[in-house]
């Protein structure tokens, strides 16, 4: 199975999670809302998460249940380590679970794991084989037309919606810096980004709920003085000590020198 297949495959499974999350959302909230962090329609973390699980568990396709289960466990770290890492890059917790029982951290929770195991079978033994059987039907000249034309419009697609995110990682830092309370600095960001361009208020329309991360330089930077107070400190207890003890022995020489004397 070459690379244009398997682009092919992580395009279309992030497509479909674009619609399963915009889906859910319209229940919830009764509107559409564009979800994901590009422009069109795809959410990238799916069409990861089924290209690791085609290349990672096709050894365990043989067994339902242990295909289930690793689909469970790859998925669920995989939603977690993006949460952790777009935190840590972006400053902004862009989806929270702490509400929900039993959930690891607000960034995964047992609503999500399970279903996590059930695409893992779909997609292992029903939409797999499908769609590697079609693509690999089609002639080469169609297969390259697609393959190039949605590579072109993915990337240009990345390029403008990673400017936009970037904006909004350097506002919550400037906001961050002004501001103490996560609340406030979460609705400072908001209100500066509903005045900015279309691409920014996509944004706020598709993680409703998106957090602020104060980035608590004050509080490091204390600690680091607070370090380096303890270790003079230390620095300081340890040559008295010195001094003290040098101090001890010269008085026992001198008095051994006056005994000596006598």
């Amino acid at each position: 199975m070459g690379i244009k297949i398997i682009f092919l495959l992580f395009i279309f499974y992030s497509f479909l999670g674009w619609l399963m999350e915009v889906t859910c959302k319209l229940i919830q909230y009764k509107r559409f809302i564009n979800r994901g962090f590009l422009m069109g329609p795809i959410c990238p973390i799916y069409g990861h998460g089924a290209i690791i699980m085609l290349i990672l568990l096709k050894d365990f396709a043989s067994n339902p249940f242990i295909l289930f289960v690793m689909s469970m466990l790859v998925c669920t770290t995989l939603e977690y380590l993006t949460s952790y890492f777009m935190e840590k890059i972006y400053h902004a917790r862009w989806w929270d679970y702490s509400q929900r029982k039993f959930n690891i951290n607000g960034r995964v929770c047992l609503n999500t794991i399970i279903p996590f195991g059930l695409l893992g079978l779909f997609i292992m033994y029903v939409s797999n084989p499908f769609l590697i059987k079609h693509i690999e039907s089609l002639p080469e000249v169609w297969l390259n037309g697609l393959f190039w034309t949605i590579l072109v419009i993915y990337l240009i697609d990345n390029i403008i919606s990673g400017k936009v995110i970037t904006s909004l990682s350097s506002t919550t830092k400037k906001v961050g810096k002004e501001l103490d309370n996560t609340e406030e600095i979460t609705k400072k960001v908001k209100e500066i980004l509903m005045n900015k361009s279309i691409l920014h208020r996509r944004f706020l329309n598709a993680y409703p709920r998106i957090q602020a991360v104060k980035v608590k330089i004050k509080e490091k930077r204390e600690k680091i003085k607070e370090q380096v107070r303890a270790s003079q400190e230390e620095i300081k207890e340890n040559v008295q000590k010195q001094r003290e003890n040098l101090k001890q022995k010269i008085d026992e020489k001198i008095e051994e020198h006056k005994e000596n004397d006598k």
